[in-house]
């Protein structure tokens, strides 16, 4: 791998897109992955009555994952430069952890989803935006470059 090349960013991005793929997965495979990814019920039910709102929704999820994971590998220079380059990684970074720190507010606005899944996506929710803000803070003299 090239020497300028920050693996963290790479990591990032990694973890953004395998985030992307399981959500595509939701789509595909209807109401059992989003139970199993702790959706909750309503979008499981949903899911199974053929309703195009779960579908819609996790596009969307997987769309701006796939985005995120563009821009964690255009700051690490493994593809072109992405407009917006250092407010995009930083955002995504915030989004990250913001997620991550804050599930304890967000909880009550989804009460079927269990506590083994705020703290498993939390965590996960962690290290992505820890991979994206050291990498970013990492790579910020080579991102205006």
């Amino acid at each position: 791998m090239n020497s300028d090349r920050n693996i963290l960013l790479i990591l990032g991005a990694i973890f953004s897109a395998i985030a992307a793929l399981a959500h595509l997965g939701c789509i595909v495979f209807g109401a059992t992955w989003y139970r199993f990814f702790g959706a909750g019920e309503q979008m499981a039910q949903m899911a199974e009555q053929g309703l195009w709102y779960p579908s819609i929704v996790t596009s969307v999820i997987v769309l701006v994952l796939l985005i995120w994971s563009m821009y964690g590998l255009s700051g690490s220079r493994v593809i072109v430069k992405l407009p917006l380059l250092k407010l995009g990684l930083i955002t995504i970074s915030l989004i990250y952890l913001l997620r991550g720190f804050g599930f304890v507010a967000i909880m009550p606005m989804f009460p079927d989803n269990s506590l083994t899944f705020w703290l498993v996506s939390s965590s996960i929710c962690i290290v992505i935006g820890l991979c994206y803000a050291i990498g970013t803070y990492q790579n910020w003299r080579q991102l205006s470059s």
